[in-house]
Protein backbone atom coordinates (compact mmCIF):
# COMPACT_ATOMS: atom_id res chain seq x y z
CA UNK A 1 0.00 0.00 0.00
CA UNK A 2 1.62 3.25 -1.06
CA UNK A 3 1.74 6.39 1.17
CA UNK A 4 -1.17 7.92 0.47
CA UNK A 5 -3.41 5.33 0.29
CA UNK A 6 -2.14 4.62 3.80
CA UNK A 7 -2.82 8.12 5.25
CA UNK A 8 -6.09 8.31 3.20
CA UNK A 9 -7.38 4.81 5.01
CA UNK A 10 -6.66 6.19 8.80
CA UNK A 11 -9.63 9.01 7.92
CA UNK A 12 -11.90 7.09 6.28
CA UNK A 13 -14.09 6.13 8.65
CA UNK A 14 -14.86 10.15 9.89
CA UNK A 15 -14.08 12.21 7.00
CA UNK A 16 -16.59 12.08 4.09
CA UNK A 17 -15.80 12.33 0.33
CA UNK A 18 -16.46 15.67 -0.05
CA UNK A 19 -16.68 19.04 2.21
CA UNK A 20 -16.89 22.53 2.30
CA UNK A 21 -14.09 24.20 0.85
CA UNK A 22 -12.32 26.95 3.11
CA UNK A 23 -11.33 29.04 -0.01
CA UNK A 24 -15.30 28.95 -1.18
CA UNK A 25 -16.70 29.59 2.46
CA UNK A 26 -14.28 32.87 3.38
CA UNK A 27 -14.85 33.77 -0.78
CA UNK A 28 -18.89 33.77 0.99
CA UNK A 29 -17.83 36.01 4.12
CA UNK A 30 -15.85 38.55 2.41
CA UNK A 31 -18.66 38.87 -0.20
CA UNK A 32 -20.88 39.57 2.85
CA UNK A 33 -18.82 42.09 4.17
CA UNK A 34 -18.92 43.58 1.08
CA UNK A 35 -22.58 43.41 0.55
CA UNK A 36 -23.20 44.76 3.96
CA UNK A 37 -20.45 47.48 3.95
CA UNK A 38 -19.59 48.32 0.62
CA UNK A 39 -17.97 51.09 1.15
CA UNK A 40 -15.32 50.07 3.91
CA UNK A 41 -15.21 46.13 2.44
CA UNK A 42 -14.43 46.79 -1.64
CA UNK A 43 -11.38 44.81 -1.72
CA UNK A 44 -10.80 41.16 -1.61
CA UNK A 45 -8.23 38.62 -2.80
CA UNK A 46 -11.72 36.59 -2.73
CA UNK A 47 -13.76 38.30 -5.33
CA UNK A 48 -13.45 41.45 -8.26
CA UNK A 49 -10.85 43.72 -6.85
CA UNK A 50 -12.80 46.97 -8.11
CA UNK A 51 -16.48 45.52 -7.38
CA UNK A 52 -17.98 49.10 -7.08
CA UNK A 53 -21.17 49.51 -4.56
CA UNK A 54 -22.99 49.49 -7.68
CA UNK A 55 -22.01 46.07 -8.46
CA UNK A 56 -22.94 44.65 -5.36
CA UNK A 57 -26.03 42.98 -6.54
CA UNK A 58 -23.87 40.81 -8.79
CA UNK A 59 -21.78 40.15 -5.63
CA UNK A 60 -24.90 38.80 -3.78
CA UNK A 61 -25.60 36.62 -6.87
CA UNK A 62 -22.57 34.99 -6.92
CA UNK A 63 -22.34 34.65 -2.77
CA UNK A 64 -26.10 33.41 -2.90
CA UNK A 65 -25.17 30.48 -5.65
CA UNK A 66 -21.36 30.21 -3.80
CA UNK A 67 -23.14 29.73 -0.16
CA UNK A 68 -25.53 27.06 -1.67
CA UNK A 69 -23.15 25.03 -2.96
CA UNK A 70 -20.71 25.10 0.34
CA UNK A 71 -24.13 24.23 2.37
CA UNK A 72 -24.72 21.56 0.37
CA UNK A 73 -21.47 20.19 1.20
CA UNK A 74 -21.90 20.57 4.64
CA UNK A 75 -25.36 19.12 4.85
CA UNK A 76 -23.96 15.96 2.82
CA UNK A 77 -24.27 13.28 5.59
CA UNK A 78 -27.74 14.45 6.12
CA UNK A 79 -29.07 14.22 2.97
CA UNK A 80 -30.44 17.69 2.80
CA UNK A 81 -32.58 18.42 -0.65
CA UNK A 82 -31.63 21.00 -3.09
CA UNK A 83 -34.91 22.56 -2.34
CA UNK A 84 -33.99 22.70 1.59
CA UNK A 85 -31.13 24.11 0.77
CA UNK A 86 -32.22 26.74 -1.01
CA UNK A 87 -34.68 28.15 0.97
CA UNK A 88 -32.54 27.57 3.97
CA UNK A 89 -29.97 30.01 1.89
CA UNK A 90 -32.87 32.39 1.60
CA UNK A 91 -34.14 32.75 4.94
CA UNK A 92 -30.37 33.39 5.88
CA UNK A 93 -29.62 36.22 3.20
CA UNK A 94 -33.59 37.75 4.27
CA UNK A 95 -32.12 38.32 7.82
CA UNK A 96 -29.19 40.32 6.36
CA UNK A 97 -31.18 44.03 7.09
CA UNK A 98 -31.63 42.91 10.73
CA UNK A 99 -28.13 42.01 11.12
CA UNK A 100 -26.74 45.20 9.53
CA UNK A 101 -29.02 47.27 12.08
CA UNK A 102 -27.32 45.27 15.29
CA UNK A 103 -23.78 45.63 13.39
CA UNK A 104 -25.11 49.67 13.46
CA UNK A 105 -25.65 49.58 16.39
CA UNK A 106 -22.20 48.22 17.93
CA UNK A 107 -20.41 50.42 15.66
CA UNK A 108 -22.70 53.50 17.31
CA UNK A 109 -21.39 51.33 20.91
CA UNK A 110 -17.66 51.38 19.95
CA UNK A 111 -17.91 55.09 18.91
CA UNK A 112 -19.43 56.26 22.29
CA UNK A 113 -16.93 54.18 24.44
CA UNK A 114 -14.19 54.49 22.89
CA UNK A 115 -12.58 58.11 23.07
CA UNK A 116 -9.99 57.21 20.51
CA UNK A 117 -13.08 56.26 18.07
CA UNK A 118 -12.91 59.42 15.60
CA UNK A 119 -15.75 58.47 13.40
CA UNK A 120 -18.43 55.63 13.02
CA UNK A 121 -16.32 54.92 9.34
CA UNK A 122 -13.07 54.15 11.53
CA UNK A 123 -14.38 51.89 13.79
CA UNK A 124 -16.10 49.59 10.63
CA UNK A 125 -12.83 49.68 8.48
CA UNK A 126 -10.33 49.86 11.23
CA UNK A 127 -11.22 47.80 14.43
CA UNK A 128 -10.50 44.22 14.95
CA UNK A 129 -13.33 43.90 17.43
CA UNK A 130 -15.93 44.97 14.97
CA UNK A 131 -14.86 42.90 12.23
CA UNK A 132 -14.95 39.64 14.65
CA UNK A 133 -18.17 41.40 15.69
CA UNK A 134 -19.44 41.32 12.06
CA UNK A 135 -18.52 37.72 11.46
CA UNK A 136 -20.07 36.25 14.39
CA UNK A 137 -22.88 37.79 13.66
CA UNK A 138 -23.38 36.45 10.10
CA UNK A 139 -21.85 32.85 11.38
CA UNK A 140 -24.38 33.10 14.32
CA UNK A 141 -27.32 33.28 11.68
CA UNK A 142 -26.11 29.85 10.36
CA UNK A 143 -25.95 28.21 13.46
CA UNK A 144 -29.11 29.44 14.18
CA UNK A 145 -30.26 27.18 11.16
CA UNK A 146 -28.11 23.96 11.70
CA UNK A 147 -25.58 24.69 9.33
CA UNK A 148 -22.83 22.30 9.87
CA UNK A 149 -19.15 23.34 9.80
CA UNK A 150 -19.98 26.67 7.45
CA UNK A 151 -19.99 28.40 10.92
CA UNK A 152 -17.06 27.06 12.82
CA UNK A 153 -14.89 28.17 9.54
CA UNK A 154 -15.92 31.54 9.52
CA UNK A 155 -15.21 32.21 12.77
CA UNK A 156 -11.64 30.93 12.56
CA UNK A 157 -11.14 32.93 9.84
CA UNK A 158 -11.83 35.88 11.48
CA UNK A 159 -10.23 34.38 14.42
CA UNK A 160 -7.01 34.51 12.60
CA UNK A 161 -7.15 38.06 11.47
CA UNK A 162 -8.40 39.54 14.25
CA UNK A 163 -7.26 37.47 17.45
CA UNK A 164 -10.51 37.35 18.97
CA UNK A 165 -12.21 33.94 18.97
CA UNK A 166 -16.03 34.40 19.25
CA UNK A 167 -18.06 30.71 19.15
CA UNK A 168 -20.86 31.09 16.43
CA UNK A 169 -23.26 29.47 18.71
CA UNK A 170 -22.83 31.92 21.54
CA UNK A 171 -25.72 34.70 22.15
CA UNK A 172 -25.18 38.15 22.33
CA UNK A 173 -27.13 40.98 22.64
CA UNK A 174 -27.25 44.55 21.01
CA UNK A 175 -24.57 47.31 21.49
CA UNK A 176 -21.70 45.16 21.97
CA UNK A 177 -18.25 46.45 21.99
CA UNK A 178 -14.97 44.39 21.80
CA UNK A 179 -11.91 47.33 22.61
CA UNK A 180 -8.62 46.45 21.03
CA UNK A 181 -9.93 42.81 20.88
CA UNK A 182 -6.55 40.49 20.85
CA UNK A 183 -6.97 37.20 22.78
CA UNK A 184 -10.49 37.53 23.83
CA UNK A 185 -12.28 34.74 23.77
CA UNK A 186 -15.94 33.73 23.59
CA UNK A 187 -17.19 29.87 24.64
CA UNK A 188 -19.92 28.03 22.89
CA UNK A 189 -22.54 28.61 25.30
CA UNK A 190 -21.64 31.78 26.45
CA UNK A 191 -24.89 34.44 26.66
CA UNK A 192 -24.12 38.27 26.98
CA UNK A 193 -27.14 40.73 27.43
CA UNK A 194 -27.34 44.11 26.10
CA UNK A 195 -24.95 47.09 25.99
CA UNK A 196 -21.92 44.87 27.51
CA UNK A 197 -18.01 46.02 26.70
CA UNK A 198 -15.34 43.49 26.99
CA UNK A 199 -11.29 44.17 26.39
CA UNK A 200 -8.48 42.74 25.16
CA UNK A 201 -7.77 38.98 26.41
CA UNK A 202 -11.04 38.61 28.44
CA UNK A 203 -12.10 34.81 28.60
CA UNK A 204 -15.52 33.45 29.01
CA UNK A 205 -14.49 29.72 29.32
CA UNK A 206 -15.51 26.22 31.07
CA UNK A 207 -14.35 25.12 34.05
CA UNK A 208 -14.04 21.66 32.41
CA UNK A 209 -13.71 20.12 29.44
CA UNK A 210 -15.71 17.55 29.16
CA UNK A 211 -18.16 18.27 32.44
CA UNK A 212 -20.82 15.20 31.96
CA UNK A 213 -24.46 15.81 31.52
CA UNK A 214 -24.08 19.57 31.38
CA UNK A 215 -24.40 22.01 28.47
CA UNK A 216 -24.60 25.15 29.55
CA UNK A 217 -21.06 25.43 30.34
CA UNK A 218 -19.75 29.20 29.83
CA UNK A 219 -21.03 32.18 32.07
CA UNK A 220 -23.69 35.08 31.42
CA UNK A 221 -22.92 38.65 31.30
CA UNK A 222 -26.32 40.84 32.21
CA UNK A 223 -26.90 43.75 30.52
CA UNK A 224 -24.57 46.73 30.94
CA UNK A 225 -21.52 44.58 32.25
CA UNK A 226 -18.21 46.11 31.52
CA UNK A 227 -14.66 43.57 32.20
CA UNK A 228 -11.72 44.77 31.83
CA UNK A 229 -7.91 43.41 30.21
CA UNK A 230 -6.94 39.83 30.94
CA UNK A 231 -10.18 38.94 33.55
CA UNK A 232 -11.64 35.03 32.88
CA UNK A 233 -15.24 34.32 34.04
CA UNK A 234 -15.70 30.65 34.27
CA UNK A 235 -18.39 28.23 34.27
CA UNK A 236 -22.02 27.47 33.45
CA UNK A 237 -23.58 28.78 36.33
CA UNK A 238 -21.64 32.04 36.81
CA UNK A 239 -23.79 34.88 36.28
CA UNK A 240 -22.10 38.29 36.14
CA UNK A 241 -24.92 40.71 37.70
CA UNK A 242 -26.32 43.56 35.72
CA UNK A 243 -24.24 46.82 35.42
CA UNK A 244 -20.88 45.56 37.36
CA UNK A 245 -17.35 46.40 36.57
CA UNK A 246 -14.71 43.41 36.61
CA UNK A 247 -11.32 44.63 36.85
CA UNK A 248 -8.22 43.59 35.26
CA UNK A 249 -6.92 39.80 35.66
CA UNK A 250 -9.35 38.59 38.15
CA UNK A 251 -10.21 34.76 37.96
CA UNK A 252 -13.67 34.79 38.74
CA UNK A 253 -16.04 31.13 39.31
CA UNK A 254 -19.13 32.20 40.76
CA UNK A 255 -22.06 34.70 40.19
CA UNK A 256 -21.79 38.24 41.08
CA UNK A 257 -24.80 41.10 42.07
CA UNK A 258 -25.78 43.27 40.08
CA UNK A 259 -24.04 46.50 40.19
CA UNK A 260 -20.59 45.28 41.78
CA UNK A 261 -17.10 46.19 41.02
CA UNK A 262 -14.61 43.42 41.40
CA UNK A 263 -11.14 44.33 40.99
CA UNK A 264 -8.09 42.37 43.00
CA UNK A 265 -6.70 43.07 46.14
CA UNK A 266 -3.84 44.70 47.37
CA UNK A 267 -1.47 44.91 44.42
CA UNK A 268 1.64 45.52 44.52
CA UNK A 269 4.30 46.84 42.22
CA UNK A 270 8.06 47.08 42.61
CA UNK A 271 9.60 50.17 41.04
CA UNK A 272 13.26 49.97 40.56
CA UNK A 273 14.91 53.38 39.89
CA UNK A 274 19.05 54.58 40.18
CA UNK A 275 19.80 51.38 41.92
CA UNK A 276 17.04 51.49 44.42
CA UNK A 277 14.06 49.35 44.77
CA UNK A 278 10.84 49.78 46.61
CA UNK A 279 6.97 48.71 46.59
CA UNK A 280 4.36 50.98 44.13
CA UNK A 281 0.73 50.44 45.69
CA UNK A 282 -0.70 52.94 43.41
CA UNK A 283 -4.77 53.43 44.01
CA UNK A 284 -6.31 50.77 41.71
CA UNK A 285 -9.89 52.03 41.99
CA UNK A 286 -11.66 51.54 39.09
Amino acid sequence: MDLISSLNQLSSEFTPALLPKADRVFFCLESLWFILFPDHRFSSKYFLKDAAKEKAYLVLRECRQELEKQVSLAFQAQKKSEMEVKTLVEDFFNTLPSVKKKLLDDAQAAHERDPAANSMDEIILCYPGFLAILTYRLAHELSLRKVPLIPRMMSEYAHSLTGCDIHPEAKIGEKFFIDHATGTVIGQTSVIGNGVTLFQGVTLGAMALNPPGIHKRHPTLEDDVTVYANASILGGETVIGKGSIIGSFCWIMSSIPKKSKIRMAKPHLIQSFSGKTKECIPNWEI
